[in-house]
């Protein structure tokens, strides 16, 4: 295995995410949210004709104004990605870029160290880093994700950040044995699921639970996820496709999805555009 193989990478799609309450938490006034609704709107018209450097400090105008919204922080970050892939195609877009992601999301945090929220998507920002920079780069920011995500679920053990942890630590390699952490996320983060009213993303866990007991040799387990999953999601091609291979044919496709060279998809519009 190479050894950028080895490399983390985060596991996150849109669609992923927790719904309604979880897009703008705490105590912000209604003349702040306010202003950082109309940022919002006006980077929005920007971004639909594809001006990101005009939508950029307008959505940092909106995160700075909401920090717990997630929205206009995906957003933000979304358009980071956009713009630097736009002028850096071959590259995955420049790591200044995304040194400048960062740094915002750092002030971010450090503004309002009791935002969870803020926090999760400090952790994305350093995702966003990953296929930009080189190799042995990308293991530092895959660690330091990680302890963004951990900062996050200090503040809030929310499902968002629990199976965003979870999922994140099946990307390293066995010989890290960090699979058997990202399980016990997963079962928190399922257990959640089950005492709430069920919501389209709730398939994602069954899905990648699946994984991590596949992952810690616990195959019983994970067929039995993955069938219960498909019998709540029947529509579920992942849960499908797993489902109809066995041994090395399941490795291999396995480990195809959670390959760390990929660029993953951070963008979390499904959460607030389609609700359940």
């Amino acid at each position: 295995m190479s050894f950028r193989k080895r490399i983390f990478s985060m596991g996150v799609t849109s669609g992923l995410f927790l719904a309604g309450a979880l897009l703008c938490v705490g105590t912000l006034s209604p003349a702040a949210a306010a202003t950082a609704d109309e940022s919002y709107a006006k980077a929005a018209q920007a971004m639909a004709s594809k001006d990101f450097n005009g939508a950029i400090p307008l959505l940092q105008a909106a995160v700075e104004g909401d920090p717990e919204s997630l929205r206009n922080a995906s957003e933000l970050r979304q358009a980071v990605v956009k713009m630097s892939m736009a002028a850096h195609p071959k590259t995955e877009g420049a790591v200044a870029d995304f040194d400048n992601e960062i740094s915002f999301f750092e002030k971010l945090v450090a503004a309002h160290p009791n935002s969870s929220n803020a926090y999760l998507n400090f952790g994305f920002s350093y995702v966003d880093k990953i296929p930009a920079a080189g190799a042995i780069t990308q293991v530092i920011l895959a660690n330091t994700a990680l302890t963004q995500f951990s900062k996050s679920i200090e503040l809030k053990p929310t499902w968002i950040a629990l199976y965003t942890r979870g999922n994140s630590y099946l990307y390293w390699p066995k010989v890290f044995g960090r699979a058997s952490l990202g399980v016990s996320d997963l079962e928190k983060a399922y257990a959640m699921q089950k005492a709430d009213s069920k919501k389209s993303y709730h398939v994602r866990v069954y899905i990648s639970l699946g994984d991590g007991y596949w992952k810690t040799d616990q195959m019983d387990k994970a067929t039995a996820m993955w069938k219960e999953g498909l019998a709540a999601f029947p529509n579920s091609q992942p849960l499908k496709d797993r489902l109809a291979r066995q041994g090395d044919d399941l490795a291999t496709y396995i480990n195809n999805v959670l390959d760390p060279n990929k660029r993953v998809d951070t963008d979390l519009r499904e959460l607030w555009s389609t609700g359940q």
